[in-house]
């Protein structure tokens, strides 16, 4: 059975209608592609309680992955990272330091991106930057990893040690 997945694009502009929500759709598109269920979209305007409490109500209601999509740079209404934080039980560091070092390497002013990724309960949230294309690129590069973080975070030992075992295979073949 697929991860139940939602896309939340935070937007000012969008949630009033004055812009077309790009980033989401393609976020979407990819997450569908690689197995997830797409349960829920959205697009909220970047006020810290309004992200927040959606954040937490797809928390409580089940979704495993929760990719929002804006609001991560260093403008007076970017809300995003600080939502998340007051959202989150934990941070993922080494998700959010791959994002940065490969958009980093694309673009310079991506070290400027505030983005978090953190687990509430058994969802893994996930900031990516508005654009759509900033969007897919940090997509991209933790999209591979995503199953089996859902798979950890929804105790499915099962799959994990299936992969664990692959994965040391795959690394003892390498070295012949």
């Amino acid at each position: 059975m697929p991860h139940l997945a939602a896309v939340l694009t935070i937007s000012d502009l969008g949630s009033r209608g004055e812009r077309e929500d790009t980033a989401g759709p393609a976020v979407a598109g990819m997450l569908a592609a690689e197995g997830f269920e797409v349960a829920e979209r959205a697009i909220v305007p970047d006020d810290q309680d309004v992200i927040e409490e959606r954040l937490v109500s797809w928390s409580e209601r089940g979704i495993r992955l929760v990719l929002t999509a804006g609001g991560t740079g260093l403008t007076a209404r970017d809300h995003t990272p600080q939502a998340t934080l007051r959202a989150i039980d934990y941070r993922v560091p080494g998700m959010e330091e791959a994002m940065r070092a490969a958009s980093t390497a694309v673009v310079p002013t991506a070290m400027l991106s505030r983005g978090v990724v953190g687990v509430r309960g058994s969802t893994l949230i996930v900031n990516l930057p508005g654009s759509e294309r900033a969007a897919r690129e940090n997509l991209a590069v933790i999209l591979g990893v995503l199953e089996h973080a859902c798979d950890q975070l929804a105790g499915d030992t099962a799959d994990v040690a299936a992969l664990h075992e692959e994965l040391k295979d795959e690394a003892s073949g390498a070295g012949a």
